[in-house]
């Protein structure tokens, strides 16, 4: 059940977030508003943007190709010397 989005003032949004909460628990959104405009909106979680996961390590995979030289064991043996 998701209702038209009701405007919402930031310092009324203050005061009332344990209703606001109640009401996106019901489905309904709440856009808050500052100085008239659009600032921010209290959503259902089921219409939260989901965590984006990134990018897999193995896409990686030989994009430092010739970074170190020839052997990567001499670079890391070269780095671990200077150190």
């Amino acid at each position: 059940m998701s209702s038209r989005p009701k405007d919402q003032g930031v310092e009324d949004a203050r005061k009332n977030l344990p209703a606001l909460l109640d009401r996106a628990n019901r489905g309904q959104t709440v856009v808050i508003t500052k100085r008239g405009k659009p600032f921010a909106a209290i959503v259902p979680v089921s219409q939260a943007p989901k965590k984006n996961p990134g990018m897999p390590l193995s896409a990686l995979h030989g994009s430092g190709k010739g970074l170190s030289g020839r052997s990567a064991a001499a670079w890391v043996e070269r780095l671990r010397k200077e150190w």
